[in-house]
Order: C-alpha cells, then sequence, then structure tokens
C-alpha cells in the first residue's frame, strides 16, 4: 500500500472541509464578528495547510489499489473528525478535547448526540458549522468530495465501492460520474427546498438553514436546548417530518421519482415497508399515550408520536418531547425503530429496512423448505432476485450488529450506567439515531457520561457510520492478499 497515494488523497478531502470553516467564518462575519470568527478562520487556515502540503510533494496517480481505497475513505473520515475539533477547541467553552471530539464524532458521522448543556451560547458562527459538519458527514466526506476532485478518473468506482454499501449500489443503475452528480443534486436541492420552508414556518434564516441541513443528512442537532420543541409549531413539525422522511429513502429512488422512472417511490418494496412500518408504530403509540393520560387527545398524541417516530427511524433524533416519560410499550417500539431505521441509499443510519426485509423474507423461505425440502425457493426483494452472496453479507451484518450493541451495552454498564442507558446509548450511537433512554434521552445529553464511555461512544459512531465492516476491515489491513 502507497501510504503517499493515501495522504495526498486525504489532503485534498481536507481542502473540501476547509472551505466549509470559511464559510462558517463568513456566518460569523455577518453576525458583527461573533466570538467563533477567528477560531473558524483560524481552523480553515489550518485544515487548508494540511491538505495542501501533500498536493506539492506527492504525484497523482489514476489507479487506487483496493487497500488504499479503504484507507482513503476511513483515513478521510478519521482526519475530517480530527480537524473539526479545531473550531471548537479554539473557541473554547465547554469544549475539553474529549467534548469537543464528540461533538466532531456525532456531527461527521451524522449521530446527533451532544455533550453540550447550553447550545444557544454558542455563537451563529459555530451553530453553522455543527451543521455544517453533519451536512458533510450526510452524503459521505468522500462521496461529497468526489464532485469536486475531476483528477481521481477510475479512482472515483473504487471509492464510492468503500463509501457504499453493496445493498446502496444495488439500486444505482448509472454510471460512477452520474452517481456522484445525482446525490448531491438532490441532497442540496432538498437542503434548498426545506430551508426556504422554514423560513416560511417562523424560523429565522440561521435555524432555518442549519435546521435543514441538519434534517436531511438524518442528524438531528438543533440550535435550540429545547430541540425543536422550542418552536412548539405543528407547521415546522410537518415540514421537517418531510424533510426527514424523503432524506432517510434511497436517493436513487428519488430521482427516478422525480424523473418519472418506473423504479420510484410508489412502486418499491421497501420505501412501502418503511412508511408502513413508521405510521403503524406512530398509531399504536400514539394510543399508548393516550391511554396513558401522557397526552388528553389522539390528535395530540398523535402528532408528537408521529414525529419521534420519524426523527428515530430516520436517525435524525430530533425531539418535540421527553420520551422518557411515554409508556414502556411506546419506547420498546421506538428502541425497535432505531434499530432498523430507514432505507440503504440514504443519510440514515442502522441496519437499514433492506437488510431487515431481506432477513426477514429468509427466515421465512427457510420455514417454506422446513415443511417443502424439495422446493427451490428464492429470495426476492422488488421482483429481484437476491444473489447468495448478498443474502450472506446482510445476515452476517446483522449478526455483527447485535454483537457489537451487546458488547457496547455491557462496556457502558461496567462503568456506571443503568441497564436502559447502556443498551440505548449503544443503539443510538451505532445506528446514529443521537438520543436513547434514561439518562441519555431525548431531553437529555451525554454530557454526563465519563470520559471513557464518550470514546466508546464516538467508537460506536464512527463503526455505524461506515458501515461496520468500513472501520474493522482496515484493522485486518495487513493480513488482504
Amino acid at each position: 500500500m502507497r501510504a503517499t497515494v493515501v495522504i495526498r488523497y486525504i489532503g485534498m478531502v481536507l481542502q473540501f472541509i476547509a472551505a466549509f470553516m470559511l464559510a462558517s467564518a463568513g456566518v460569523s462575519m455577518l453576525n458583527d464578528y461573533d466570538s467563533a470568527y477567528y477560531p473558524l478562520l483560524l481552523s480553515s487556515f489550518m485544515t487548508a495547510l494540511l491538505g495542501t502540503f501533500p498536493l506539492f510533494f506527492v504525484e497523482r496517480v489514476d489507479e487506487i489499489k483496493t487497500k488504499e481505497g479503504y484507507a482513503i475513505v476511513v483515513g478521510s473520515w478519521l482526519v475530517a473528525c480530527i480537524v473539526g475539533t479545531f473550531p471548537y477547541l479554539i473557541w473554547g467553552g465547554e469544549f475539553t478535547i474529549i467534548n469537543a471530539w464528540f461533538e466532531s464524532v456525532s456531527g461527521f458521522t451524522t449521530t446527533g448526540a451532544s455533550i453540550l448543556n447550553d447550545i444557544e451560547f454558542l455563537p451563529p458562527g459555530l451553530l453553522f458549522w455543527r451543521a455544517s459538519s453533519a451536512w458533510i458527514g450526510g452524503i459521505g466526506v468522500v462521496m461529497f468530495a468526489l464532485v469536486i476532485l475531476p483528477s481521481m478518473g477510475k479512482s472515483r468506482h473504487m471509492l464510492t465501492s468503500v463509501e457504499m454499501s453493496s445493498i446502496a449500489k444495488d439500486n444505482f443503475h448509472y454510471r460512477s460520474k452520474v452517481i456522484f452528480r445525482l446525490l448531491v443534486t438532490i441532497y442540496a436541492g432538498l437542503t434548498l427546498v426545506t430551508t426556504v420552508a422554514l423560513k416560511y414556518a417562523g424560523m429565522t434564516w440561521l435555524d432555518a438553514v442549519t435546521h435543514a441541513m441538519s434534517s436531511c443528512a438524518t442528524c438531528g442537532l438543533s440550535t435550540k436546548n429545547a430541540s425543536v420543541a422550542f418552536w412548539d409549531s405543528p407547521l415546522i413539525e410537518s415540514i421537517l417530518m418531510v424533510s426527514m422522511t424523503l432524506s432517510a429513502i434511497h436517493f436513487g429512488i428519488l430521482y427516478a421519482t422525480l424523473t418519472g422512472r418506473k423504479n420510484n417511490i410508489f412502486r418499491s418494496e421497501v420505501v412501502r415497508t418503511f412508511i408502513a412500518m413508521m405510521l403503524v408504530v406512530a398509531i399504536v403509540i400514539a394510543i399508548s399515550l393516550v391511554a396513558e393520560d401522557v397526552y388528553p387527545t389522539f390528535g395530540e398524541a398523535m402528532r408528537y408520536a408521529s414525529f419521534q417516530v420519524v426523527s428515530i427511524t430516520s436517525t435524525s433524533g430530533f425531539a418535540t418531547a421527553d420520551t422518557n416519560t411515554w409508556p414502556a410499550v411506546a419506547i420498546v417500539l421506538l428502541v425497535v425503530c432505531s434499530v432498523i431505521c430507514g432505507c440503504a441509499g440514504s443519510t440514515s443510519g442502522g441496519m437499514k429496512v433492506d437488510r431487515v426485509l431481506i432477513a426477514a423474507k429468509v427466515v421465512r423461505n427457510r420455514m417454506k423448505i422446513q415443511l417443502h425440502p424439495n422446493a427451490i425457493i428464492r429470495t426476492k426483494v422488488d421482483g429481484i432476485v437476491q444473489e447468495d452472496s448478498t443474502l450472506s453479507l446482510v445476515m452476517t451484518f446483522i449478526v455483527t450488529y447485535i454483537i457489537l450493541v451487546l458488547i457496547g451495552t455491557v462496556v457502558y454498564t461496567l462503568f456506571g450506567c443503568d441497564i436502559l442507558t447502556g443498551f440505548t446509548a449503544s443503539i443510538a450511537c451505532i445506528s446514529n439515531v443521537g438520543p436513547g433512554f434514561g439518562e441519555v434521552g431525548s431531553m437529555s445529553n451525554f454530557s454526563t457520561l465519563p470520559t471513557v464511555l464518550k470514546l466508546l461512544s464516538t467508537l460506536l459512531m464512527l463503526i455505524g457510520r461506515l458501515e461496520i465492516f468500513g472501520l474493522i476491515q482496515l484493522l485486518f489491513i495487513r493480513s488482504w492478499r
């Protein structure tokens, strides 16, 4: 593996991130040069400098090997999270080294968990950078950068193979170059529409653009301590629900819908399953909330239940209510949603509806074979037969996910967390959901956790965002053939 090649392309990603830091400094300038202006300006300069050096000393190459592809993608995520701490550390406040690292990783991985006790104390420029890190991470640190790196040539395909899951790629029937532009066009367009809608609904421009960036990245970082509950507006909640739902659907299917192709959201079995799951869960939770007298009417209960279900299932993590006070059945259903989450090919994290649907069909077909041993039964999704290799990868992913959640739960409880906090924090981090229950509930944060658990949380966030095997495989890179 050529380390110089890896460093060169990570440097290109750093230049891209530096541009967003500079844009955040511009927001500070527009807000009377708030206290984040110089930290952001200095961070942008430092990040750009780190990214520029390799371009002078390392020659460009057209072909990237498999090992190098993995190292570039994983390395870009790790380095992005490191430089993402610069604005926080230089600005100060609540940002110790571990807190700055936590906030940076949470943003770039679109987890949306926080260690901040007073978000509204942050200056506008820093709030914009916080949302920017989530927006960059939403579509992928490398994936986004590929659009502005024409020099990479054939290497684009290698890097996208590492960045995207195999299930997500199955629905992209376009050339690699088209995929990048398609993703960013849908992503940026949805963010713009959401921003304008939120401004019309009553938010300021800063709140509108940061919440739009966060919802389209399915991150859930808010500018308010009370999150979306601050506005207590059904219109704002409705706009965000639509944005979060669309962002949790495969972007290729969204594009197909807009262009009138057949594989659209109305024909997709995965999308129908995703929407049906959220609808059924929201209704059941609303009924339980009325039965337990949490809300007086079904309409009011449905309003809060549906928002939390969409927020959790899309892995956004915005909040309009304290779900810790909800009935046990509501908490259990929301935990299930935290595990399954959105669709492959979206900005959503978690196990993905696609994998759960395939796994359910594998189990069903296995039961049929038990009754009819000589039958040949194929597993199909949207009428397409799934290859044995895909089925194997799906089952391996699910088993590994469960093992990691259990390990995380043990470590959380080992360092003092109760079982509810430990279990849901583990799921919230590896699924990139953000809020869990107990000490890390929707109206709480991760600030009370000890340093070792904050580090564990960031590790789980990175593992989840890189589809588990992206990070794990790098540990065994020396043994590759």
